[in-house]
């Protein structure tokens, strides 16, 4: 089956749009920052996407019924009309290699019907400790674009080496956008490879990062309050520090 995609409402004119993406992966960097982007930008949906290669399952939510889970494209028109932005977020990504193919490819049609000049997707890079300073790397499909956001987002100058392949939507997507002429980076921030690990951390970074190149305004010590005391709730649970201390010291990336 091919991808459902339904559009919600009227089709907006937007100016050579930048898209971002941010959906699960280690940590949840990616997820955590473009969700919070999408919340504090008030962005309005403009498509959502069904597959029968969701998971298998849906999400209880706090009226204690069901919900299907979500993957969806958000717009933001830039102010004085200056820069359009698209984001995409959700609670998922494409369980197997066939169908993360296909909903790359379908993506970038979309993307370029709306004629976006660029292509943005983020990560994490999981570490078996928790970084007190996260590091932030890049890596992309043109090297140009690339070393601007190692310039002038202060990122670390290689990566090479660094990572393994980069998994899923984050980095096909910038693989195939190659492939169709759209310029693309990905923006990858370590954290702590735990299952139950909030990466805040990492995803401020990212935010910090996007912030400074598009002027969003972002209020990010907001997000790094409300995680915070998630992030308390979780140590409660899972002794994060011992598992720190008695790992050994190992970098790898999957999404």
């Amino acid at each position: 089956m091919r991808w459902e995609i339904k559009k919600v409402g009227k089709t907006p004119r937007l100016h050579n749009p930048i898209f971002i993406e941010g959906l699960p992966g280690i940590g949840n960097v990616g997820k955590i920052a473009l969700d919070f982007i999408v919340d504090e930008l008030k962005a309005k949906k403009l498509y959502s996407f069904y597959s029968t290669k969701f998971p298998h399952s849906v999400f209880v939510n706090e009226d204690n019924l069901v919900e299907m889970p979500r993957l969806e494209l958000y717009y933001k028109k830039g102010r004085n009309d200056k820069q359009d932005f698209l984001f995409l977020v959700g609670d998922i990504q494409p369980i197997d290699e066939e169908s993360c193919h296909i909903f790359c490819m379908e993506l970038i049609t979309l993307l370029k019907k709306f004629k976006c000049k660029e292509a943005i997707t983020t990560g994490g890079i999981g570490l078996q400790h928790i970084p007190e300073h996260p590091r932030i790397y890049c890596t992309g499909n043109d090297k140009k674009l690339v070393q601007s956001y190692i310039t002038q987002g202060n990122m670390q100058s290689s990566i090479y080496g660094i990572v393994g392949p980069i998994m899923g939507v984050s980095g096909l997507l910038i693989g195939l956008a190659g492939r169709e002429d759209l310029p693309g980076v990905s923006i990858l921030a370590e954290t702590f490879a735990h299952p139950l690990y909030v990466g805040v951390k990492g995803a401020s970074e990212i935010l910090r990062v996007l912030d400074t190149r598009f002027s969003l305004k972002l209020n990010i010590k907001r997000l790094t309050d409300e995680i915070s005391k998630l992030e308390e709730e979780l140590r409660k649970k899972v002794d994060f520090g011992k598992m720190d201390a008695t790992a050994k010291e190992e970098v790898t990336y999957i999404g």
